[in-house]
């Protein structure tokens, strides 16, 4: 069994690109974002030798925080990251490896966030937690994408954004991100979910190159919607949103996804993924419900030291937290709570 570092080893990113599983969350440009955001050394098991061609690898990031525990995520604030093998035989394999990494250097845990359910039999204690998960198959012909809509909540929120004659702008520039990130902060407080730091969208602009893109619709100037979209393959991520809730009548966040998915087809994109979103969160749920995409599960797991993590399937003590306190700060404070708590909770 061999470990690699896959922003020093040329070797990864060759092997992301022909990995059939592989995410824009494998690629170097999103570790590259987290190693610079919140200090996280990446990791690569794999059974290939030390100078051969990569024919797998399980991904990880060693999280420490005296806060939260030490543990290796595979990978933070990804919506998913599968083991990059050829069977179970192989993922067992790797697991298990990473297993004796955990009890001998005496972490908490170690995260599994595949897209399908792993069932790994190791003796470290597991728990599963569960996310929802939306996908919109574009291999099928515009006008027949546009039909598979609701009708009422979605294909009348793009046509009355077009009426409204709402501008709309994409890029990677620093307006634009500055456009941005005030109606992520908007959202995340109407959410009481604390906002990632600027900067971290900062580093991910500048790592991710031409495969991210931001994306504003504006009225009289004033932008009232915005998201970040990531490319990956024949795959289009749409990965953060914010919105100013007085302007959500015109349509602006329809807009948004709309113009993603004509541009996605012209293009050859083939998937459009919209992410994950938690099972209580009925209106995310229904919003991404009505693109006519297909919608799973995720199957996350945790594998521990006995005694040593716990997991609450009512959501994490550092979540509750985070939301209780979300609810009585002014916004300045607001955004500060997560400068220091996002380090802590990859």
């Amino acid at each position: 069994m061999q470990q690699l570092q896959p922003l020093q080893d040329p070797r990864w990113d060759e092997f992301v690109s022909r990995a059939q599983n592989s995410s824009v969350f494998h690629t170097r440009a999103w570790l590259e974002a987290l190693r610079r955001t919140y200090g996280y050394e990446p990791v690569v098991y794999t059974t290939s030798p030390a100078n051969g061609a990569l024919e797998n690898g399980l991904l990880f990031c060693r999280v420490k925080s005296w806060f939260t525990g030490d543990r290796l995520v595979s990978v933070p604030f990804a919506d998913h990251c599968d083991p990059l093998a050829r069977d179970s035989e192989e993922i067992l394999r790797l697991v298990s490896a990473v297993e004796r990494d955990v009890l001998q250097n005496r972490m908490d845990y170690l995260e599994l966030r595949p897209r399908c359910p792993l069932r790994v039999e190791i003796s470290l204690s597991n728990s599963e937690y569960v996310y929802c998960f939306h996908q919109l198959d574009l291999s099928r012909d515009l006008d027949t994408v546009f039909h598979s809509f609701h009708k009422d909540s979605t294909q009348r929120k793009i046509k009355r954004a077009q009426r409204e004659g709402l501008d709309y702008e994409e890029g990677r520039s620093d307006p634009l991100l500055d456009a941005f990130y005030p109606l992520l902060v908007l959202t995340r407080q109407r959410r009481q979910v604390p906002p990632q730091p600027k900067r971290w969208f900062q580093n991910l602009m500048a790592c991710m190159g031409d495969r991210l893109k931001v994306r504003v619709a504006s009225i009289h100037g004033r932008p009232i919607a915005a998201i970040v979209t990531l490319r990956h393959k024949d795959t289009l991520v749409y990965k953060y949103g914010g919105s100013d809730a007085r302007f959500h009548n015109l349509g602006a966040m329809h807009l948004l996804f709309w113009k993603c998915i004509q541009e996605a087809k012209q293009e050859g994109v083939r998937v459009f993924d919209l992410g994950r979103s938690n099972v209580g969160d009925g209106g995310l749920i229904t919003f991404k419900d009505r693109w006519g995409g297909e919608r799973s599960t995720l199957t996350y797991s945790r594998h521990g030291r006995p005694g040593r993590f716990e997991y609450r399937p009512d959501g994490n003590w550092t979540e509750r937290l985070a939301k209780q306190a979300a609810a009585h700060l002014p916004r300045p404070l607001f955004v500060y709570v997560g400068e220091l708590l996002y380090p802590h909770l990859g």
